[in-house]
């Protein structure tokens, strides 16, 4: 289960520069027992979100929640995208305040199907009433052992350059689609590759490019902190790329903070993140930098007021105009989310 409530219990922190408007560009919700023995639907996130934070808007991210059973697997997920916005539907009634939950969806599409993923596409359009915004097909994938990976959702190695994924993704753009990717830092320059294959699909890297810190990664923070740095410079050259700042309290990359007696402060936080965070802000700049929670997955390492806190310290000096883009406008103008 994601997040053990009398651990993160133990740090309660208050919501700095409570006024300033969030939009949160990447959340799950789940009821994933199966799995997980974790539920994580409407409820268990608005008690997240409702420790002082002024978050306005969010947009949900694949997690395979809610498939169509019985249904064509390439038509199953659309289920996913069903449900989301009838959360996103009862969000909008106003009956539970802010934030509009899922006011943009993005799903899952297998690009693997080639040109025939656009009549899946075009289901899930239909299915989002209004706010679905594109897809994540996740290529997280590591040959090491030790490396928790997403093997099942990568078995062409490279998939990146695979010609019948790339007939696919080509399926995007006409449609009005983005695509999020998630994947390991390893794997970053072949999402520059496909950048640049690519120029008018919008892309954004989720969790600034997984870097791993865990298995044979584990000891070799400052070598692979430079490898990554140079991969997402170049990244940065490719102008429809925009980056998620966010995910580094997942275990996988190595901090440790989960093992701590209590939950770490936001300062600790901040001070281990800063970095990576500071690297791809000055790389991509603010107009193409989100915050994200990465909810509830990083609520392995901490509450999200803290993971929120510590976005705040790190960009504490910034100006105003920079804070606003990379807390809300960045995440609003990438998923065209119209707020009221």
């Amino acid at each position: 289960m994601y997040g053990q409530s009398d651990w993160l219990a133990k740090r309660v922190e208050t919501a700095l520069e409570p006024e300033l408007p969030i939009c949160d560009p990447h959340h799950h919700l789940w009821d994933q027992h199966y799995a997980f023995a974790s539920r994580y639907l409407l409820d268990e996130f608005l008690a997240d979100v409702g420790g002082g934070h002024n978050v306005v808007s969010t947009v949900f991210l694949e997690c395979e929640a809610f498939y169509r059973a019985g249904a064509d697997e390439a038509m199953a997920p659309v289920g996913e995208v069903e449900f989301v916005n009838g959360v996103a539907a009862m969000s909008a009634s106003g009956l539970y305040g802010l934030p509009r939950v899922a006011a943009a969806i993005v799903g899952f599409a297998d690009l693997r199907l080639g040109e025939a993923v656009g009549d899946v596409l075009r289901v899930e359009i239909q299915a989002g009433g209004g706010r679905f915004r594109g897809i994540r097909h996740a290529t997280a994938s590591d040959p090491n052992p030790g490396i928790i990976g997403a093997d099942n959702t990568n078995p062409n190695g490279d998939i990146f350059s695979d010609p019948t994924f790339r007939q696919g993704f080509a399926q995007l753009a006409p449609l009005g689609l983005s695509y999020d990717a998630w994947l390991y830092h390893p794997q970053i320059p072949e999402l520059t590759g496909l950048a640049q294959a690519f120029p008018e699909t919008p892309i954004v890297l989720d969790h600034v490019g997984g870097p791993l810190g865990i298995g044979p990664y584990a000891g070799r923070r400052d070598e692979i902190f430079a490898g990554w740095a140079k991969d997402m410079n170049s990244l940065a050259q490719c102008p429809n790329v925009h980056v998620k700042l966010g995910g580094l309290a997942m275990k996988l990359t190595g901090f440790g903070h989960h093992k701590l007696d209590q939950p770490p402060s936001s300062q600790t936080l901040a001070e281990a993140w800063k970095p990576y965070l500071m690297h791809c802000i000055e790389a991509f700049g603010p107009e193409r930098c989100m915050f994200e929670s990465n909810f509830p997955v990083d609520k392995a390492t901490c509450a999200y007021t803290t993971l929120w806190n510590a976005f705040k310290l790190v960009t504490e000096d910034f100006s105003a105009a920079d804070k606003a883009a990379l807390f809300h406008n960045t995440a609003t103008g990438f998923y065209r989310i119209e707020e009221t």
